[in-house]
């Protein structure tokens, strides 16, 4: 049997193993992470306590490959780390694109993480797909993102289909991305969509897409340095940039970080998964 937890930042969800004897190989991470399968996540990741107040943070994503960060798990990682009484009100967070600092959140089941910004400017880039041209900005805030622009309302923005094309696009890198549809409807307030990589799927949220649209709006002067993300999942997460001595920018994102509880997986929670039908 195998003890995980569950956890969830607005809606992004995630499994959790506590010190483990070994890591979780790709294909545990695929089966534990199947939605109708098993208990289903976005992604897996496991904590190993370092010392008081240090905290160390492997993430893989649901497709079993790694991820060097991902925020909302992050804030995940430090709401739990408080729980288990591993940290005190701070924690650091050692993760594969370095350190991160969290913090209890201003309520019970809140978080927040302070990461530094990006070490480059968002960049103009216009994928073409059937002939058409889809501008953007791409930038890497821990992870690659490809951010787009949406001129009205994102219940159109057409994720399903362009996200998949959009996200290993050759333009984007060979890594990939996550690709971000976004819309300022005034300076305070952030709307956003993301297709992510590893999920290949919409998710209901994505702590380095609202970050990097901050990042890109900034750069764009379409927003102030303190606003407020509004996610698929119906969350409201905060999120600021602040500069620092060196000219470079910090930047923070708190909301919703909750703990949802044990499970124990059984042998069959481990078994292959099929391979999906093809239809005739």
């Amino acid at each position: 049997m195998t003890e995980l937890l569950k956890v969830s930042g607005a809606g992004n969800d995630f499994l959790v193993q506590l010190e483990p004897e070994r890591d979780p190989t790709p294909d545990e991470v695929r089966a534990w992470c199947a939605r109708g399968f098993a208990f289903g996540a976005d992604g897996l990741f496991v904590l190993r306590r370092e010392s008081l107040g240090l905290v160390r943070m492997e993430h893989w994503n649901a497709d079993g490959g790694r991820a060097e960060l991902c925020l909302n798990g992050t804030r995940c990682a430090a709401r739990l780390a408080f729980e288990l009484g591993w940290a005190g009100d701070e924690v650091t967070l050692a993760t594969g694109a370095g350190p991160v600092t969290g913090r209890r959140g201003e309520r019970p089941a809140e978080a927040a993480i302070e990461v530094p910004g990006p070490a480059a400017p968002p960049r103009a880039l216009a994928p073409e797909l059937a002939g058409r041209s889809h501008p953007g900005w791409l930038l890497r805030f821990g992870v690659p993102h490809f951010v787009l622009l949406a001129e009205d309302s994102l219940a159109g923005a057409p994720v399903a289909e362009l996200g998949p094309e959009l996200r290993r696009h050759p333009d984007v890198g060979p890594a990939g991305a996550n690709v971000n549809w976004i819309r300022f409807p005034d300076r305070q307030t952030l709307e956003i969509r993301t297709f992510e990589r590893g999920v290949e799927a919409e998710t209901l949220a994505c702590g380095t897409g609202i970050l990097s649209a901050l990042a890109v709006g900034l750069h764009l002067d379409l927003c102030d340095p303190t606003i407020t993300a509004r996610v698929l999942g119906g969350f409201a997460l905060r999120a600021t940039a602040r500069p620092t001595a060196a000219g470079a920018a910090t930047f923070t994102l708190a909301g919703d970080a909750r703990y949802l509880g044990r499970l124990t997986l059984a042998p069959d929670a481990t078994t292959p998964l099929p391979p999906p039908p093809r239809w005739s």
